[in-house]
């Protein structure tokens, strides 16, 4: 411990003895260090934010959703700090003033680039900074033009927004109002070659359907009535199986039986066929089959008779319905054929003809869909623009308009002012004590016993008359001036900096 104290002592005494050294050396590095802090520009920094508003119920509506909002103000955003927008901003500031060719503009488009910075704070939130550190603008104007250069930054942002998609979708109405009127015109020539068509050959137009819409028409048909017949045979078949295992009469008491029906099922023939019914109506055909199975039940019966069954006859009136309803479907089944046989016939008479046919109907329906496809996309995107131009379905709102800074945000003078002044005295004291060990003496009896290693009986003592005392009470006093002098300086540089940012503001 105590050769630490006699090092220590040794260091001060070496820096003390070399004072006019240090305070030499301390004011060198201060004056080139405060000089060197006084070249570094002020940098200023303004900043905004911005709100967008991407809800609107109207523009949900017609298909503009937030996401599709969204990833347009994510376009904007990406593409604001683009060469172009960047020049713009130039052009629009005191930043293009001198400018004159095109290479001071892209090393100015280049230093701008990375004075401007986009943020996304939220997803609807944005924050637009701009750094100003013109060396060759006073403060006052470095703080005017970061605000100018951030405001311009917004009127883009809004531009880009607003102005831009309305262009777009301008460009958009404009290229689908093209196309409708090219298919427009070739709508209007294959109706006329369809028309031409037709009037030439009207047996194949059937009143304009074309003869592969008719051909498929009957197909169609056959088919509907070949599964409508197949329905009939089977509710047929059950009735018929019903009716089997329904006995005609029943034993009991009273005349009648299968003979009285058989009666009365010929006088209902008779009183038909004198209405004027011919053999060929249905209820007719029905009766007379009605009237041979009674004949064929009253032959079983015997001479004795029965009572009828009225299941029986019910069952009979039900089957005779569905044997009705199949002849009437065979009937058209049989006209469905010959149509179709017919058409068939006529395409095969003149195939080319035919083919024709087809080829000029299957154009006209082609271009027929197109045509009403882009006259339906036509008017959503004009709705769709509308309402973008009228009801501005993304609101636009400055929250933070542009700060106009009142001190520069870079550098922290004051702070590098005072590391200035530790360095410089710090560099002082190193210069001091490196130079007392260029000259190695002995500050200590100890130090030079510990050195010859050898015993020292003793030290004579420095004697200082008036005079010297006198000279070395001056040169201290010059010693502490020059130190409160650095001081001074030092709080002299400081007061002048707030000053002048009170001057910006």
């Amino acid at each position: 411990m105590n050769g630490l104290i006699e090092e220590l002592r040794g260091a001060l005494y070496t820096v003390w003895s070399r004072k006019w050294v240090a305070l030499a050396a301390a004011w060198a590095i201060c004056v080139v260090g405060w000089l060197a802090v006084a070249v570094i520009p002020n940098s200023y920094e303004s900043r905004a934010r911005i709100f967008v508003q991407l809800d609107d119920p109207l523009a949900e509506q017609i298909g503009i959703g937030v996401g599709d909002r969204r990833r347009d103000i994510d376009r904007v955003r990406q593409t604001l700090t683009s060469a172009v927008n960047l020049e713009k901003v130039i052009r629009n500031t005191s930043l293009g003033d001198g400018i004159t060719t095109p290479k001071q503009m892209e090393a100015m488009i280049l230093a701008l680039g990375k004075a401007i910075k986009v943020v996304s704070q939220q997803d609807n939130l944005f924050e637009i900074t701009a750094v100003s550190s013109d060396g060759s603008l006073s403060d006052a104007e470095s703080a005017r033009l970061s605000h100018d250069i951030v405001q311009k930054m917004i009127d883009i942002f809004h531009e880009e927004n607003l102005a831009g998609g309305r262009g777009e979708m301008t460009d958009t109405l404009d290229f689908m109002n093209q196309q409708l009127a090219a298919r427009q015109k070739q709508l209007e020539e294959a109706e006329q070659r369809r028309l031409a068509f037709e009037a030439k050959y009207p047996e194949l137009s059937a009143g304009g359907a074309g003869l592969l819409q008719r051909m498929e028409a009957a197909r169609t048909q056959l088919r509907d009535i070949d599964a409508d017949i197949a329905a009939a045979q089977s509710s047929l078949a059950a009735i018929n199986g019903q009716l089997a295992g329904t006995p005609a009469s029943m034993p009991g008491a009273g005349a009648g039986g299968a003979k009285g029906a058989l009666a009365e099922a010929t006088a209902q023939l008779s009183g038909m066929r004198a209405r004027g019914l011919t053999d060929s109506h249905p209820d007719v055909i029905a009766m007379k089959n009605q009237v041979a199975q009674l004949r064929a039940a009253a032959a079983a019966e015997g001479p004795g008779g029965g009572v009828p069954n009225p299941a029986y006859s019910s069952i009979q009136s039900i089957r005779a319905e569905k044997q009705a309803n199949l002849q009437a479907l065979q009937t058209r089944r049989a006209a469905a054929q010959s149509d179709l046989a017919r058409i068939d016939a006529q395409q095969t008479e003149n195939p080319a003809v035919a083919a024709e046919a087809q080829r000029i109907s299957r154009d006209y329906d082609v271009l027929k869909q197109q045509y009403d496809k882009l006259l339906q996309d036509r008017e959503a995107l004009r709705l769709r623009g509308q309402v973008e131009t009228e009801r501005s379905a993304v609101k636009f709102q400055v929250i933070d308009p542009p700060t106009t800074p009142r001190s520069p945000s870079a550098p922290n003078r004051p702070l590098l002012l005072f590391a200035v002044l530790v360095v410089g005295i710090g560099g002082g004291i190193a210069a001091a004590f490196g130079l007392g060990q260029l000259r190695k003496t002995f500050q200590t009896s100890a130090h030079l016993e510990q050195a010859l290693g050898l015993p020292v009986l003793g030290a004579i003592s420095l004697v200082k008359t008036d005079a010297f005392r006198a000279i070395e009470a001056k040169r201290l006093r010059y010693f502490m001036a020059g130190s409160g002098a650095l001081g001074a300086v030092f709080l002299l540089l400081l007061v002048s900096e707030f000053v002048q940012r009170q001057l910006v503001a």
